[in-house]
């Protein structure tokens, strides 16, 4: 009878290591998983909402505002996941605090942006990995549909598109945004 070997588990530190040589990735209790660039789309929205956020949360110094910073939500073996951005309450990770690698607390606000690998039921799971382990509220931006998804625990999901506004809410109170502002103005083949 043959069995498969057991993957060789890493820890975060390791994980960090790799990211120095070019590794693109998650750590799921210990296990590599490897993601590929998620394209020009993904990037320019990703852009687009670290520059409507930062200077909002900058400005009040309400915390901090990051892509794909890296987030060690278990240890023993660790879990290591990237949202593509992420608000930290000033609260929850200090200002004054220099973080040199991985967060160990979980952002109040994560944005999750559709790759084009991504089905629509992984991204759900992962906004409710993301409030189980502690955020308030996940944000799932979809480029195909231009619309986003709000996910926050105990309540449905709403699904914003068209001419709705995308609000802070209780995490982010007086931040707005309109879909124009995430998307870009329609192209035509849109």
């Amino acid at each position: 009878m043959v069995t498969a070997a057991r993957p060789k588990l890493i820890t975060a530190d390791q994980l960090l290591e790799l990211s120095a040589d070019g590794f693109f990735g998650e750590l799921i209790r210990g296990e590599l998983c490897e993601d590929m660039p998620p394209g020009v789309r993904h990037a320019e929205i990703v852009a687009r909402l670290i520059a409507l956020l930062f200077p909002f949360v900058d400005s009040k110094k309400l915390g901090r505002v990051m892509g794909d910073g890296g987030v060690r939500i278990e240890r023993a073996p660790d879990t290591v996941r990237a949202p593509d951005l992420a608000f930290f309450a000033s609260e929850r990770l200090p200002l004054e605090v220099a973080v040199p690698g991985y967060a160990d607390v979980v952002p109040n606000l994560v944005v999750e942006v559709q790759s084009p690998n991504d089905g629509r039921w992984q991204l759900h799971d992962k906004a409710h990995m993301w409030l189980y382990y502690g955020a308030e509220v996940v944000w799932v931006v979809q480029p195909e549909h231009r619309s986003v998804e709000i996910y926050s625990s105990g309540r449905a999901a709403v699904r914003l598109s068209g001419t709705d506004s995308l609000t802070g809410g209780d995490v982010l109170p007086g931040f707005h945004c309109s879909m124009a502002d995430i998307f870009g103005a329609p192209a035509e083949s849109d």
